[in-house]
């Protein structure tokens, strides 16, 4: 039997108030996530990614100029389930940062310039556990140590500027990991940096989510990273849910046309040199939310748009079985088509 999911999000949808009225930034998105497990997020920018884990960590303006609806039921230290979504902001404050916590997207902007490395990991352990100052600062020498940053307690000292883009990301993750979260959000963590300390963050997340059995959310748009890291892949477009599925059999056969043209413009190591022009893409760009198309809002770009019927209504989430979602009309169709 599977364990209970640590965090189950229901119908959650964000609008932001824009010139003329409301824009839907992301629409009905639901999933789960289980202790230990690897959820990935992808998609191209502008599909929804972030402003969803800003959502659930309660970091998006207040209304009227956001408004946030659905249901988010994260599992409290004492096993109720805590909605993130209706907490007051007191309560939000004991849970940010300490039963759910996030890596942002780029250190050097969420990192206070003009505060040091061991005030900002100290500051965060302290506001969630009682502890002296003294042993906070042990526990921030400890925690960079463990996400491999060198003469960690000389670097308490030393500010954000002081520090290489990798490093500044390992203080990031030492920050979020400081109160032991139930469910980490890592948002694109490795997007600015290069190939070899990728592999290397990476690798220290996989290591520290075995250790403490953590659930982890990936953000990213790299598929490359999604087959090293990811037990299921929530696939998102124009702030929808397009596809959900295991990694494994979302690399196989992939159901809805974006995933397979997301998959298509992966470059392959198996192909190099053999593959006659230029890499794959999909066409066109992710919708204006402001103007969304008809119908299914992957038509305009889509190689398998039927007049008609993909313009014509949006397509629901269907299921497909294990646990697989899919939102495209002609999904059978097109399953037929590339099998024969």
């Amino acid at each position: 039997m599977s364990a209970p999911p640590v965090l189950e999000v229901e119908n959650l949808a964000v609008r932001f108030r824009a010139e003329g009225g409301e824009v839907a930034a992301v629409s009905d998105v639901s999933f789960s996530v289980r202790r230990g497990e690897t959820l990935a997020v992808v998609g191209e920018s502008g599909s929804g990614k972030s402003v969803t884990s800003l959502a659930l960590m309660r970091l998006l303006p207040k209304p009227p100029a956001c408004h946030i609806s659905g249901e988010a039921r994260l599992a409290g230290q004492d096993g109720r389930m805590l909605d993130l979504l209706r907490l007051p902001e007191t309560e939000m404050r004991a849970v940010r940062g300490n039963r759910i916590a996030m890596i942002f997207q780029e250190p050097m902007t969420s990192l206070n310039p003009v505060k040091t490395i061991g005030r900002q990991i100290t500051e965060a352990i302290r506001l969630h556990r009682p502890m002296s100052r003294a042993a906070a600062e042990e526990e921030a020498v400890r925690l960079l140590d463990l996400v491999g940053i060198p003469a960690p307690r000389q670097r308490l000292t030393s500010y954000p500027h002081h520090l290489s883009g990798g490093m500044r990301q390992r203080v990031m993750i030492a920050i979020a990991l400081s109160c032991e979260p139930a469910v980490l959000i890592a948002d694109e963590p490795t997007t600015a940096l290069d190939v070899t300390i990728q592999a290397q963050i990476l690798d220290l997340l996989r290591r520290l989510q075995q250790m403490s059995g953590m659930a982890v959310i990936f953000i990213t748009h790299n598929l490359g990273v999604v087959a090293e890291i990811a037990d299921r892949v929530l696939v998102m477009y124009a702030g929808r849910v397009v596809e959900q599925a295991d990694v494994r059999p979302l690399f196989a056969r992939p159901l809805m046309p974006y995933t397979t043209g997301l998959l298509r413009s992966v470059p392959r190591l198996d192909l190099a040199g053999r593959r006659a022009g230029a890499l794959p893409a999909i066409p066109g760009n992710v919708p204006d939310p402001r103007h969304p198309p008809t119908g299914c809002a992957f038509h305009p770009r889509c190689e398998h748009f039927q007049p008609g019927r993909c313009d014509a209504a949006a397509p629901a989430l269907e299921q497909v079985g294990d646990g697989r979602t899919v939102r495209c009309l002609r999904w059978r169709e097109i399953s037929l088509e590339t099998a024969a």
